[in-house]
């Protein structure tokens, strides 16, 4: 029966592969809500947004595959904080809650604040004293579960709501995912020590249409008449956008695996509706430190094969601290950079019990 149900699963996935199709000149700029695309979690951003195949990382792994929720282990709480361009603040926050029956439940927010900018016309090139905002934010719930030692499958819902002064819109998406662990270059019986294979489908779903007051307009159909209808009430209706649809599939594997010791690479391949294939890179290095912790230290490459490319390289590092017996804090961050853009940086803590 588990065989059937996975089977099924990776079935809907390249299925939906389908639906997931670049256009020449791939359709840059005709997507909405792009911060669903942007990546969160310091330890994926470290990696080169390398990560839908890895398990064993922070809970903001479900960002990039939901199914890696079934190898959660312990409940954590984590908050990642990622200053964006031009003053634009974007975090991710979530916490997950582990039942051994039945599987990992996991409720998270990611918000993108655009901040606020001086109101200005053309009758008022200065100014006109007032102030628009903007933010976009995604309210996710997942669900992850390993349906047997070699595969997990997860899901997570989306309600997605975008805000430009005046200006609202939503939209409804799910997220599936699905990582099988083999045998291949295992380095123990242990599962999960093989070549992992991940993936993944992000935000397919509706489209966001705006609507607000600055649509509604007051028109007199003929102005050079009288006895007509003056100040008819009248409203712009705008085009549904779609949303950022991206197929991920990928493989992690471990060259070396000691006690204390564990390199691990990745690789992911993209195939998104709004641009051309790429593919991301990335290694993370690990020191176990006994009754202490972990230390991490991270590096990789995002955008490799794209058209037109404006990412590159990425590292970071991270500590995972042992206190209070069986629980643990996670600090990670992480930097990018972007060819016209400027360079981030990606700060991440989590609370594991």
């Amino acid at each position: 029966m588990k065989n059937k149900i996975s089977l099924l699963v990776i079935m809907i996935l390249v299925i939906s592969y389908g639906n997931v199709y670049p256009q020449e000149p791939y359709r840059i700029g005709t997507t909405a809500a792009s911060f669903l695309e942007i990546g969160y979690g310091g330890t994926a951003t470290g990696m080169g947004d390398a990560y839908v195949s890895v398990a064993n990382g922070d809970l903001s792994s479900l960002y990039w595959n939901p199914a890696s929720l079934g190898y959660r282990e312990k409940n954590q709480a984590f908050v990642s904080v990622q200053p964006w361009y031009v003053g634009i603040n974007s975090n991710m926050t979530g916490f997950g809650y582990v039942d051994p029956a039945l599987g990992t439940f996991a409720a998270s927010i990611i918000i993108m604040d655009y901040g606020q900018e001086e109101v200005t016309t053309v009758s008022n090139p200065n100014g006109t004293g007032e102030n628009f905002d903007g933010m976009d934010l995604s309210f996710n719930l997942s669900y992850g579960k390993r349906l047997a030692e070699w595969f997990s499958f997860g899901i997570t819902a989306k309600y997605i709501s975008s805000q430009i002064w005046h200006e609202t819109a939503s939209a409804l998406a799910i997220d599936l995912g699905a990582i099988v662990n083999t045998k291949f270059l295992a380095q123990s019986d242990k599962p999960g020590d093989g070549l992992n294979i991940g993936m993944s489908i992000s935000n397919y779903g509706t489209t966001l249409t705006y609507d607000g007051i600055d649509l509604k307009q007051s028109i007199d159909i003929e102005p050079d008449e009288n006895g007509n209808y003056a100040d008819i009430p009248a409203r712009y209706e705008l085009n549904g956008w779609e949303l950022p649809l991206i197929f991920r599939i990928g493989v992690s594997f471990y060259p070396y695996k000691s006690e204390h010791h564990t390199f691990q690479i990745a690789v992911d391949a993209l195939h998104p509706n709004n641009n051309s294939e790429s593919v991301n890179v990335g290694a993370q290095y690990s020191l176990s430190v006994p009754a202490y912790g972990e230390v991490f230290i991270r590096g990789g490459y995002k955008g490799l094969f794209m058209t037109e490319s404006q990412y590159g390289a990425a590292f970071g590092f991270g500590v995972n601290l042992k206190v209070f017996g069986n629980q643990s804090i996670t600090f990670d961050y992480a930097y990018r950079t972007h060819e016209v853009l400027g360079n981030l940086n990606s700060y991440s803590i989590g609370y594991s019990f």
